[in-house]
């Protein structure tokens, strides 16, 4: 079965093994970066790896749920804090501590992760290449479908079906990560018109404090602090000082 909107309803012990493998997989990917293994997330759930690809056929599959759960999140917060924040600094600021506290950035698509590397020529092909966070590498379409193939071995119209979703899950993801560029380009406009953010400032810079901010650590005490400690660092960076 492979998960969508349509699926027929599940069994209570279905639901809830997907939503274990669902809750196990953003706690994997957000410690280990979406490299990390579908056995791992089938150890986290208690379930075994059969279980988790009858649900999810690719680790891609499963890691554009995670993805697109996580940046429909990121969006939903900047649209709170442009609805429910006058100031301009404090619209951004709010959406920054909600993100960074959510764990959200630790489990952001990798296409919404792209900076400009340093002294790169904008129109040349040096201008193409894009700095990435190094655990959020996204699986090929490709690849996938071999390596499910490979894991666990599907029948024809399975495969096909696998294959015909690729094209449409990438337009969902597009449409996506749009939505949050978009809502995040207009909190930083309006910082910015406001004279309250730096002028060099990007959309792709505070999403990137959103992915730096939220460290992985043992104790979630010490995650807390060191993350708030963290973005207060972070924001002071991004605020513009009177010349």
């Amino acid at each position: 079965m492979v998960d969508g909107p349509r699926s027929a309803p599940l069994r209570v012990d279905a639901q809830r093994n997907l939503e274990h493998v669902l809750r196990a997989a953003r706690e994997v990917f957000g410690e280990l970066g979406y490299g990390a293994p579908m056995e791992d997330v089938a150890r986290r759930a208690r379930v075994g790896v059969g279980t988790v690809y009858r649900r999810f056929p690719s680790k891609d599959v499963l890691v554009r749920r995670i993805a697109e759960e996580e940046t429909s999140r990121l969006t939903e917060q900047a649209r709170a804090a442009l609805g429910q924040e006058d100031e301009p600094w404090s619209a951004l600021s709010r959406f920054l501590r909600t993100s960074v506290a959510s764990g959200a950035g630790r489990l952001l698509p990798p296409q919404v992760l792209r900076v400009r590397a340093e002294g790169a020529d904008e129109d040349g092909p040096a201008g193409a290449e894009e700095a990435r966070v190094p655990q959020q590498r996204q699986v090929s379409p490709v690849a996938a479908v071999a390596s499910v193939h490979a894991v666990s071995p599907l029948s024809s119209p399975e495969l096909r079906l696998v294959e015909q979703r690729t094209a449409p899950a990438e337009e969902s993801d597009d449409a996506g990560a749009a939505a949050l560029l978009e809502v995040v380009g207009r909190l930083v406009e309006r910082a910015r018109a406001a004279g309250e953010l730096r002028a060099d400032v990007t959309v792709s810079d505070v999403l990137l404090v959103i992915a730096t901010a939220a460290p992985s650590l043992p104790d979630a005490a010490q995650q807390a602090a060191a993350s708030s400690r963290l973005l207060d660092i972070l924001l002071e960076g991004l605020r513009s000082r009177p010349a």
